[in-house]
């Protein structure tokens, strides 16, 4: 006699699916399985497509027998399922999360969680009930300190590749073409993520080496992430590796940084220190700025951005301690 399936496993996977079966598009059993698998409900295809039959024999849930695979989608006038757990402020909350860290997350995570996202929209749609959280939608923004530029296009795949990669710990295969348009394959130990205004970076070890690089990932013109895994290296910090400087082409070099600037162009740096030790002696229409900060390209690119705003910089080497 064939094990009868436990009933809690039975009632967890009917609710899954049903958060997960889209409102304007339809979905597979194929497509579903994958987006469990990625949530850690590892169950058999089979066992969906059964659910499925189930669920669209006794929800407002429109199959597509037409051809295969099958389609699956709430039916027009559907109310779909809208759990308490997701009120207007969770909404507003996923909301806010699939603009802003849609490249800061693994994209199996991400399609996992597209049912959910998906609701969200629904919960601040126009023709819901979460008019406060819609309009917080628009009352919101993250803005640029520089010039915005359009992120340039990834490859295909390329970020699939990556994240599943880094989030698995798995050594990465890649196609790299560095600016002056060489390429190169290479494996490489993906250790971190990092988006830079509009550009995403990979920081990484080449096979055999010791050091991190970082890769961008919009020159990347293939990846594969392999079967194989590694130990993460228990003294790469990415948060130190930023403090660095590394991001902004330094190597980690400290320096007492010192200048002149106008007044009015430098207000701004006693709102907003550049080190914890900065200090400020008023000189007439300037401000002497001393602080300690790293030696990095974008450092002095900023400084260039004042023009004759600021005169008189000295760099003088930190000792390590």
């Amino acid at each position: 006699m064939p094990k009868r399936p436990d009933t809690l496993e039975t009632v967890q996977l009917a609710l899954e699916l049903l958060r997960r079966i889209p409102r304007n598009r339809k979905v597979s059993a194929a497509d579903l399985h994958v987006q469990l698998t990625n949530a850690g409900l590892s169950r058999d295809l089979r066992t969906i497509q059964r659910q499925l039959e189930m669920l669209s024999e006794h929800f407002g849930i429109e199959r597509d027998d037409s051809s295969k695979p099958y389609g699956y989608r709430w039916k027009e006038q559907a109310s779909g399922l809208s759990l308490p757990v997701l009120n207007e402020q969770e909404s507003l909350m996923l909301a806010l999360a699939e603009q802003h860290l849609r490249n800061l997350l693994p994209a199996s995570l991400m399609k996992s969680m597209e049912a959910f996202f998906q609701q969200a929209r629904t919960n601040l749609g126009p023709h819901a009930n979460g008019k406060r959280g819609r309009e917080w939608l628009s009352k919101v923004r993250v803005v640029s300190t520089t010039q915005p530029l359009l992120p340039p296009k990834i490859k295909p795949g390329v970020f699939e590749a990556v994240s599943n990669a880094l989030y698995a710990n798995c050594w990465l295969d890649v196609d790299y073409k560095n600016a002056a348009g060489k390429r190169k394959d290479a494996r490489v130990m993906p250790l971190g993520l990092a988006q830079q205004g509009a550009r995403l970076y990979l920081v990484c070890r080449y096979e055999g080496y010791a050091n991190e690089r970082s890769l961008a990932l919009h020159r990347i013109v293939a990846a594969q992430a392999s079967t194989l895994t590694f130990e993460r290296p228990a003294a790469f910090d990415l948060q130190k590796f930023d403090a660095d400087g590394r991001f902004g082409f330094g190597d980690g070099k400290l320096i007492r940084l010192t200048f002149r600037i106008d007044k009015e162009a430098g207000l701004h740096l006693l709102e907003s220190r550049l080190s914890l030790d900065q200090e400020v002696k008023d000189a007439g229409d300037l401000f002497e700025i001393s602080a300690t900060v790293v030696e990095t390209a974008q450092l002095e690119w900023w400084l260039r951005g004042f023009g004759d705003q600021v005169s008189d910089v000295r760099r003088a080497p930190v000792a390590s301690e």
